[in-house]
């Protein structure tokens, strides 16, 4: 019972876009960067960064998508506007390994037979962190879940106008 909650909430999680983080026992005792904790804030600022630039260059191809009148110059549109927005998610879901800012306590996320995922392997590494460190996460995810909240508006907008030829 426990395992199908367990695969059900890891499924929906993963449709929905959240990363999963799990990892294995024997990776944490081969990684020696493993025992770094607190998060890198110039990597995920640098990271930021680089995806508002993203999003800006989103929000004036998204402009020039509505203006168009032409269907074929719609869909050029649309495909550079497709292809910015899948940089931008690479680039944030790279936020999540060890060394690129938010998965910075997480021991980077690998997944397979014999993993264990969850707050029971993770949580730990919330406990070892110091106040300016938490500070520093809450500021990288106040920082990160806008972010995310508008690539999922981009990716709205963009269905949206792929429906209306």
């Amino acid at each position: 019972m426990k395992k199908a909650i367990l695969t059900a909430v890891l499924s929906i999680a993963v449709l929905s876009g959240i990363p999963v983080l799990v990892q294995s026992a024997e990776s944490a005792d081969k990684n020696p960067q493993a025992e770094q904790i607190g998060p890198n804030m110039q990597a995920f600022d640098k990271q930021m960064a680089q995806s508002q630039e993203y999003m800006n260059k989103m929000e004036e191809q998204m402009e020039n998508i509505r203006q168009t009148q032409n269907p074929q110059e719609r869909q050029k549109l649309l495909q550079e506007h497709w292809d910015t927005m899948q940089k931008n998610m690479q680039l944030m879901h790279n936020m999540w390994e060890p060394n690129g800012g938010i998965g910075c306590c997480m021991k980077g996320p690998t997944i397979g037979p014999g993993k264990v995922s969850g707050w029971s392997q993770m949580g730990g590494q919330y406990f070892k962190l110091k106040p300016e460190q938490l500070k520093q996460r809450q500021y990288m995810m106040d920082r990160y879940v806008p972010m995310q909240q508008m690539m999922m508006q981009h990716l709205m907008q963009h269905q949206r106008y792929m429906w209306d030829k």
